[in-house]
């Protein structure tokens, strides 16, 4: 039987994906989408916006905490777990379904199952293969696998979403985002939690400063954390679960009710026979050119969780998707630039980041002023009873160009888009400080950030 035949197939229906089809289908073009679990992916059925509602429960237990600073007598709050877990799945409950109406209205043929290739131009999905003149890897990412002995007896941020008891301990072997949002949720809502990184510093691509800060807050609230470990097995002890691990010269042991996977997550390509599809791959990193084409197939374009050299985040995978539907609808004229993309790390405060980091400016030979500060004085910050409010935005010195901003706390999830705003478009630093802000606000306090005095 000859294979069926699309303008584009889509191998994933999450954000990436399901961003592509605007494009292609504007131009006419025919277009099925492959996706064996629920439209949307991860982001929204089992990742960042299920997450949020947590995280927003976790931010209303740190505003009781501080309340008696604003001479307001409460009560120890009680939160009931089970009924903060069924309205986070009340809130996500439609959103696969409205995504699903959204590709019939596109003319978007869904395919339920796994797609693999069969050849540069082929994919076959249960007894259908399918021919396209392009084809598009958006199939996201799972949790990363660690060789660690008793690794299976790890829950996964997947798990946590749905688990309906609050445990009262928890162990997160990485610490990643994922180790640090959770772990603020938990130790907000009153478990005991501690994390194990293998590497010298929590969240190793941020600022070291940064991370600094968002680390001391992070043991203010009970978290207990500890850096350059070597995690050497998990066994189950008690009736709970035991972690073996090295740090320093010293064994010791740790025991918990969970053992959370925080390593973060790697492309979800290894089940597509890319070789097959003749696309080049080594190490679980498609090879890629700047139009997100395979460089050995160029029928092939990569966007999402799939492409090795973007961090792994939604508004990225909604970005790159709308270069790569443009691409194939008018050739690869378009490139990705990620040097404006603001990104937060959503612990209570949370960590900000834009652009490069301290350590980063002076490998590139860039000449920068550099203006940190501890904001916790501040009267804004008083103002709210902030528990930790920093900054550290990287200037160069020749253009007055801002190159990069970190923020910690003070709403820096909100600010750091104005300074992404101001990369991308060439604003100035000076023109940042001239500008007229509606006051009191903590975006008032943008140009104090820049050593406007």
């Amino acid at each position: 039987m000859a294979p069926e035949k699309f303008d584009v197939v889509i191998l994933g229906g999450g954000n990436a994906g399901i961003g592509v089809t605007g494009p292609v289908r504007r131009a006419g073009m025919s277009v099925a989408m492959i996706e064996a679990d629920l439209l949307g992916g991860t982001c929204p059925n089992r990742g960042c916006t299920p997450k949020k509602v947590l995280v927003a429960a976790g931010h209303a237990l740190h505003e009781i905490e501080r309340a008696s600073i604003h001479h307001i007598a409460i009560g120890k709050p009680k939160l009931d777990w089970a009924a903060l877990i069924d309205r986070e799945k009340d809130m996500i409950k439609d959103i696969s379904a409205n995504l699903a109406r959204s590709m019939a209205r596109r003319q978007v043929e869904v395919i339920n199952g796994r797609g693999v290739f069969t050849g540069p131009n082929t994919v076959r999905v249960g007894d259908r293969e399918l021919h396209a003149g392009h084809i598009v890897i958006a199939t996201g990412s799972r949790p990363r696998p660690l060789p660690i002995p008793g690794a299976e007896l790890m829950i996964t941020s997947d798990d946590m979403l749905s688990e309906r008891e609050l445990p009262g301990s928890v162990i997160f072997i990485g610490g990643g985002v994922i180790a640090l949002e959770f772990g603020h949720v938990y130790a907000h809502a009153g478990a005991d939690v501690m994390i194990l990184e293998a590497l010298p510093q929590l969240l190793p691509a941020m600022d070291s400063d940064a991370v600094a800060r968002l680390q001391g807050e992070s043991e203010r609230i009970g978290i207990r954390v500890k850096t350059a470990v070597r995690v050497k097995r998990i066994e189950r002890a008690n009736g709970r679960l035991r972690v073996i691990f090295d740090h320093g010269a010293t064994e010791h042991a740790a025991e918990a009710d969970r053992v959370v996977n925080g390593a973060g997550r790697v492309a979800n390509i290894e089940p597509l026979d890319l070789a097959l599809g003749q696309v080049e791959q080594g190490n679980g990193r498609i090879a890629i050119d700047r139009h997100l084409r395979s460089v050995s197939n160029p029928n092939v374009y990569v966007c999402g969780d799939a492409v090795p050299t973007s961090p792994q985040l939604s508004p990225i995978a909604t970005y790159e998707d709308d270069i790569v539907g443009r691409n194939i609808v008018e050739g690869p004229k378009y490139s990705p630039d990620y040097a404006s993309m603001a990104t937060s790390v959503y612990t209570v405060p949370p960590l900000a980041s834009v652009g490069l980091t301290e350590a980063a400016a002076p490998q590139k030979g860039l000449d920068v002023n550099v203006h940190v500060n501890d904001m916790l004085g501040w009267f804004s910050a008083r103002t709210y009873a902030e528990t930790v409010a920093w900054s550290k935005v990287i200037v160069d010195r020749s253009s007055d160009r801002i190159l990069g901003a970190h923020i910690v706390g003070h709403s820096g999830q909100e600010l750091i888009n104005i300074f992404g705003l101001a990369m991308r478009f060439g604003v100035p630093a000076s023109q940042i400080r001239d500008n007229i802000y509606a006051y009191p606000t903590f975006s008032s306090d943008l140009k104090h950030m820049l050593g406007y005095t």
